[in-house]
């Protein structure tokens, strides 16, 4: 006998507002018969603060899409971990996290002895809850794909950032890496945008402390985007925005995938010389109540994950979501 192939979405509590985002996206791209809910999850507390996901609705056989960006406290991870456990523990057929921020993804090797490699330990568990599937965005690095035993899907928040720039009409415009990790991002919007491409050099004296900086390539006049896939405490984005300014840059903004923005990050942005700053909704921003959000523009991402969700589901070629 036939059996009907059921589709199930549903969102940790950190993700809440971006999977109701994606809901709708991906109504408006669906037949009306086609159309879904995000699903009833409840994730009741004890007093300690453990606690203990589980799903109103039966996933029994479901394609079971969980989204949830794993951003600090830990909570946020293991609320992921111990939900996919639930929909493997009630016999879903198909089980893919949906992590737009991937956390721990600068923990990809170990670049000093005695020291942890999180990214694939977070891997590791991910697959051992019972992931089929991972759907993520802007990797720290990479060649991270390969810590899963899984199908990854890694998007490019290039697909929303291009045309946000090219509708900035920049006359001058140059692409900005931050430093030399950034460069490969970079590179490529600078190859799709047909504009050249600057690159700034920094030391570090120790971790979120920079040494000293400098710009590579021509600088004077030009109206430059710095590119990352994220802002943490904005030490490196406002020190490389100064560095180019210095230089003669006419105005510098940044475009950044992950809003991490933790420590006194908005505070040094709002001093800085940049004038805007994009992030997406991977992760909401989370300002200090009063904070001037003036400089700070989201661009979302649920549309490019809707695409994502509705085409794994229906087994259709997503290739052309992945171009840079």
């Amino acid at each position: 006998m036939f059996k009907e192939h059921k589709l199930k979405i549903f969102s940790c509590r950190a993700s809440k507002d971006f999977a109701q985002k994606v809901i709708e996206e991906y109504n408006a791209i669906s037949d009306p018969e086609d159309r879904v809910e995000l699903g009833s999850l409840e994730v009741p507390q004890f007093s300690d603060g453990e606690f203990q996901p589980y799903f109103y609705d039966s996933v029994r056989g479901a394609t079971v899409f969980i989204i949830q960006s794993t951003f600090p406290p830990t909570d946020n991870l293991m609320e992921l971990l111990l939900t996919v456990d639930a929909a493997k523990r009630a016999s879903a057929d198909q089980i893919a996290a949906v992590v737009p921020y991937f956390g721990w993804a600068r923990q990809d090797r170990k670049d000093k002895p005695r020291t942890s490699i999180g990214a694939k330990l977070v891997a590791d568990m991910m697959s051992v809850a019972g992931i089929s599937r991972l759907i993520t965005c802007d990797l720290h690095a990479d060649q991270e794909q390969g810590f899963f035993d899984c199908p990854v899907d890694h998007l490019y928040a290039s697909k929303v950032f291009l045309p946000l720039i090219k509708s900035l009409n920049l006359e001058n415009l140059s692409i900005a890496s931050p430093d030399m990790g950034s460069a490969k991002r970079a590179n490529s919007y600078a190859k799709e945008l047909g504009c050249p491409m600057i690159i700034c050099h920094k030391t570090r004296e120790k971790a979120n402390v920079i040494g000293s900086m400098t710009a590579i390539g021509d600088v004077e006049d030009r109206d430059v985007i710095i590119i990352d896939d994220m802002i943490d405490t904005a030490g490196t984005l406002c020190k490389a925005a100064q560095v180019l300014k210095d230089k003669g840059a006419r105005s510098v903004r940044a475009c950044a995938t992950h809003g991490v923005l933790s420590g006194a990050a908005y505070e040094r942005i709002n001093a800085s010389v940049l004038e805007e700053v994009y992030v997406t909704d991977s992760i909401p921003l989370r300002a200090p109540e009063g904070t001037d959000l003036s400089k700070f523009h989201v661009v979302s991402l649920a549309a490019v994950f809707a695409r994502i969700i509705k085409k794994i589901y229906n087994f259709e070629p997503i290739s052309t979501e992945f171009i840079r």
